[in-house]
């Protein structure tokens, strides 16, 4: 033991150098693989509020009230953790998109989202509503948080979220397949179609009776198809004001959609109302041509699987109904 005591020290240097250099390595690969991660992991999208960076390919992505973020999210292929519900929404999330929305966990209402547990969820990207503007601090503290407008029209939506996900072919293909589908009900109609006039109307309990105008989305789907609309229903305005059972001429046309509410209190409020001889005495009603439609759809989803459910309930009624 003793012949080899002096190779001691030379071994201890040896181990010593072994480790500053190992050291000195580990901490440029680690400085490399930062650099490299903050090129590669994360890119600058503008939303609302400003600038955020976000993964370039999102695995766990909660949308909280973006107007028509979550149904253009599952059009283009990226399925949601957790969402919070819509606006005025009685069930958490549209029937027509309940067969896609199978293990998306239901965080709250647009106005009261649940930030625990958005917390214990560890998203790696929030989409939210520009009325959720407030929330942006505490958000993007959990999270990489984009507030995206709710005032822009679907198809402008659509875009810019395909954009911002990388999903521009796919957008592009879904709105060829909406214009194809829109130039397939066109031509079926024919040249009538300019001169049959649709309205499109709801009723409350608490506020009555009232149609949309030209503005709301909904419209922009009948202005695609050429049809007309009642006079007091064309405007740069999203409703009209409440209608009186007197002026109840006004919501006349050659087809009527009525949007059909869940709560009790307004379905009976229809039910009286059309009960009315004033309601009885409209040429539509007389003619068969009035058409319940869903909530949904008509008044809450203006994504692009909003607007082609709305397209559905068209060629429905004004295709293959007799």
């Amino acid at each position: 033991m003793t012949k080899f005591r002096h190779l001691i020290p030379l071994f201890l240097l040896s181990v010593l150098m072994f480790v500053v250099v190992l050291a000195c390595t580990g901490q440029v690969d680690r400085s490399m693989t930062n650099a490299q991660l903050e090129e590669a992991e994360c890119r600058a999208v503008q939303n609302a509020v400003g600038e955020t960076c976000i993964p370039l390919v999102p695995q766990r992505v909660i949308v909280l009230g973006g107007g028509n973020a979550l149904g253009n999210l599952l059009a283009i292929g990226i399925s949601p953790i957790a969402a919070s519900s819509g606006w005025n929404a009685v069930e958490p999330f549209p029937e027509h998109l309940q067969n896609q929305l199978e293990g998306v966990e239901y965080v709250g209402s647009t106005t009261q989202p649940s930030l625990e547990r958005i917390l214990l969820l560890k998203p790696d990207l929030i989409l939210a509503g520009s009325h959720m503007e407030t929330f942006y601090q505490r958000l993007s503290q959990i999270a990489p948080t984009v507030i995206m407008h709710n005032d822009v029209l679907w198809k402008q939506q659509l875009i810019t979220l395909s954009k911002m996900l990388s999903k521009e072919d796919i957008a592009d293909q879904l709105i060829n397949n909406y214009q194809q589908r829109v130039d397939e009900l066109k031509q079926t109609l024919g040249e009538s179609r300019t001169d049959l006039f649709i309205s499109v109307v709801t009723m409350t309990a608490d506020f009555g009776i009232w149609a949309y105008g030209s503005k709301y989305p909904t419209s922009i789907v009948l202005d695609d198809i050429g049809v007309q609309r009642p006079p007091s229903q064309i405007g740069d305005f999203d409703y009209t004001e409440v209608i009186s059972l007197e002026k109840l001429d006004t919501i006349d046309g050659d087809v009527l959609f009525f949007v059909n509410r869940r709560n009790e209190d307004d379905k009976n409020s229809i039910f009286e109302m059309q009960k009315s001889p004033l309601w009885q005495q409209l040429e539509v009603v007389k003619n068969n041509q009035v058409y319940p439609v869903d909530l949904d759809h008509w008044y809450i989803d203006h994504s692009i699987l909003g607007v082609n459910a709305v397209l559905d309930d068209l060629f429905k009624y004004l295709v293959n109904s007799p």
